[in-house]
């Protein structure tokens, strides 16, 4: 079993921290104007969306690069609905639209796709049990 730390410390008098991993590579974190945060880091639920899309794009990388598939760029779009349960609320529906340009053929991109989401994405299978993760995949505006 792989265990891994991250440290916070808050930074001001109100919600901004910084989260430090093992490797010394810093986020910030902070609440919304609204509730009294200053807008400096990535909201919490945030951050679960941007670990999903980075998590996924990781393995697709890896497995387009092993097919020689040839990248000039590769970008995604994460978005999630939330439902409130109770005193909080979860990501019922999480959509990725994954935008890859360059030598790639479409297939190879849609299976890479399905391959990490469906399989090998740890963030994805976490927050399975509570949302309907679903993706598109788009080749050089195809």
């Amino acid at each position: 079993m792989a265990t891994i730390k991250v440290n916070l410390k808050r930074v001001n008098d109100a919600y901004h921290f910084e989260a430090v991993n093992q490797d010394s590579v810093k986020i910030n974190i902070d609440a919304s104007a609204d509730i009294g945060g200053q807008n400096k880091g990535f909201r919490p639920m945030q951050l679960l969306l941007a670990a999903i899309g980075g998590c996924s794009s990781i393995d697709i990388v890896t497995i387009l690069k092993k097919q020689r598939q040839e990248m000039e760029s590769f970008d995604i779009e994460v978005t999630g609905e939330r439902e409130d349960v109770g005193t909080y609320s979860l990501y019922r529906n999480i959509h990725m639209h994954f935008i890859l340009k360059g030598k790639v053929e479409k297939g190879k991109a849609e299976r890479a796709v399905e391959l990490s989401v469906d399989k090998y994405c740890s963030v994805a299978k976490t927050l399975e049990p509570t949302a309907k993760i679903t993706y598109d995949v788009s080749v050089n505006d195809n």
